[in-house]
């Protein structure tokens, strides 16, 4: 059995390359079989519906055809290769369900809020600004970088130079803080 994944990896590296040198028809439907219903599941347990995840599904099976010029068995394997680019294109979709229709956006001035709203909107602002003052300064500047910087963990990690797991802790025990200190 454990003979058997390694040939069966090796196929597909085999397909794939028969697909990208050759553009072989017979190779890429081999391929369609074996990982189409593969990115399907894999698409409805990261929260896709049958539809949308049969269309990204087939999609990426189109993407497969179209850069399969840039399958490198070096860089990595074909189910890697092949699920890169079904996460990609979920991102994708989900970027674009997020996007309002522009029949959804309103036009005109929008209605100027109440003024208790906006006295609350100030008020918690204060509070905001006073418990991220009281942090201690490596976790304020972590939260600075994180949501005002707009970096990502990997990204702060790399310009402090700190260890990934430390930026984590750190901004996980001043969001804590923060938390609290609004309650």
């Amino acid at each position: 059995m454990s003979q058997d994944k390694p040939s069966r990896k090796g196929q597909w590296v085999d397909q794939m390359l028969k697909v990208r040198d050759n553009r072989d028809t017979d190779a890429f439907a081999e391929l369609f079989s074996h990982f189409a219903p593969r990115i399907k599941g894999f698409l409805i347990k990261s929260g896709a519906d049958a539809a949308t995840a049969e269309e990204c599904a087939q999609d990426v099976m189109v993407t497969l055809w179209r850069k399969a010029g840039q399958f490198d068995p070096s860089r990595a394997s074909v189910a890697t290769w092949v699920f890169t680019i079904a996460r990609n294109r979920r991102i994708d979709i989900l970027r674009r369900e997020r996007r309002p229709e522009p029949e959804d956006i309103p036009w005109g001035p929008e209605p100027e809020p109440e003024q208790a709203a906006v006295l609350e909107l100030q008020q918690e602002s204060a509070r905001l600004t006073a418990a991220l003052a009281e942090l201690p300064e490596e976790q304020r500047k972590l939260i600075e970088q994180a949501y005002f910087g707009e970096l990502s963990q990997s990204e702060i990690a790399q310009a402090t130079g700190l260890p990934l797991g430390t930026i984590k802790s750190r901004i996980r025990l001043a969001l804590d803080r923060l938390r609290h200190a609004m309650k």
